[in-house]
C-alpha cells in the first residue's frame, strides 16, 4: 500500500465521521459559508501579481516534521505582505498536522487573499467544509479521483462559488481527467506513490494544459532561478511551502524570494 493508499483510505473514515457529527445544514450555517469568495484566477492573472501560492504546512510523511512553532495568522499574514498571490492551509491532521482551525485562522487573517483548502477531497461534504471554513479554492487530486468525480466534484464547488485546483502528476492524468469545470491546473513536480521530485515533470506537461486554464507548478521549488526557468515555459503559478517554513519567518523567506525574481537573481532560499 502506497502512502497515497494510506492517506485516501484514512480519509473515507474520516469523511464519515464528520459527517455523523456536523450535518451538511449546520456547515452551511457556518459564519464564514456566506463570506465573498476571492478569485484565485483573478490574483494571479493580475498585472502585478508575484503568482506565488504560499503554504502553510507544518509536516509531510516525505518530509517529517517542517515547523511545528509558527502561527499560522502570523505566518499567512507575512504571507501577503511579502507578496503572496493566494495562499494554501493544509488541513489534513494525520499525514500533515493540519487543521480545519487553520484554514479559518488564515481566512479571518486575510479576508480578502484566496485561500486554498490543501486537503485529499474524496467527497461532496468536503467542499461544504471548505466553503464553511472560509476556502475559496478547492484540490482535486487526479490520481485520487476518476474522471467522473473530477467533473461532479468540481461541478458542485462551483455551484457554491468555490474555484477547483486540478492536481496531475502525469500526461494520462492530464488527458483523463481536465474538463471544462476546472479552473487551475497544478503540476505536482513530486510523485505521490513514490514521493520522488523532479521539475522535468512540468517542463513535460506544460505544452499540453492550454492556456485557457491557470498553470501551476508544485514541489521542490526551493529558488528563483527554477521559478524563473518554469516562467519561461509557461507557469503562472507557483504553490511553495517547505522551502518557506523550513526557515523561523516563512514570511521574510516569501520576500527574499520575490526580491530575488525581481532582480532575476538566482540564490537559493536559506534560513
Amino acid at each position: 500500500m502506497t502512502i497515497l493508499d494510506r492517506i485516501i483510505a484514512q480519509k473515507r473514515i474520516e469523511v464519515a465521521q464528520h459527517r455523523a457529527s456536523v450535518s451538511e445544514r449546520v456547515l452551511e450555517s457556518c459564519p464564514l459559508f456566506d463570506l465573498r469568495v476571492n478569485s484565485a484566477t483573478a490574483a494571479i492573472r493580475a498585472s502585478d501579481s508575484t503568482g506565488i501560492i504560499a503554504e502553510f504546512k507544518r509536516k509531510s510523511p516525505s518530509k517529517g516534521l517542517i515547523n511545528g512553532t509558527v502561527d499560522v495568522s502570523e505566518t499567512t499574514r507575512g504571507y501577503v505582505e511579502s507578496g503572496a498571490a493566494c495562499l494554501s492551509v493544509l488541513t489534513d491532521e494525520p499525514f500533515f498536522g493540519g487543521t480545519p482551525a487553520d484554514l479559518q485562522a488564515a481566512r479571518q487573517a486575510n479576508l480578502t487573499t484566496p485561500i486554498l483548502r490543501k486537503d485529499f477531497v474524496i467527497d461532496s461534504y468536503q467542499l461544504l467544509q471548505a466553503k464553511a471554513w472560509g476556502a475559496d479554492l478547492v484540490l482535486l487530486i487526479a490520481a485520487c479521483l476518476s474522471p467522473a468525480e473530477v467533473r461532479s466534484l468540481s461541478e458542485f464547488a462551483h455551484e457554491l462559488g468555490l474555484e477547483v485546483l486540478l492536481e496531475v502528476h502525469d500526461a494520462d492524468e492530464l488527458d483523463r481527467s481536465l474538463c471544462d469545470t476546472i479552473d487551475l491546473v497544478g503540476v505536482n513536480n513530486r510523485n505521490l506513490k513514490t514521493f520522488e521530485t523532479s521539475i522535468e515533470t512540468s517542463i513535460r506537461l506544460v505544452d499540453l494544459i492550454p492556456s485557457s486554464f491557470v498553470r501551476v507548478t508544485e514541489s521542490g521549488l526551493h529558488d528563483a532561478a527554477t521559478m524563473l526557468q518554469l516562467r519561461e515555459v509557461g507557469y503562472d503559478a507557483f504553490l511553495i511551502g517547505e522551502a518557506f517554513m523550513r526557515t523561523p519567518t516563512p514570511g521574510e523567506a516569501l520576500a527574499t524570494l520575490v526580491s530575488q525574481l525581481n532582480a532575476k537573481q538566482i540564490s537559493p532560499i536559506t534560513n
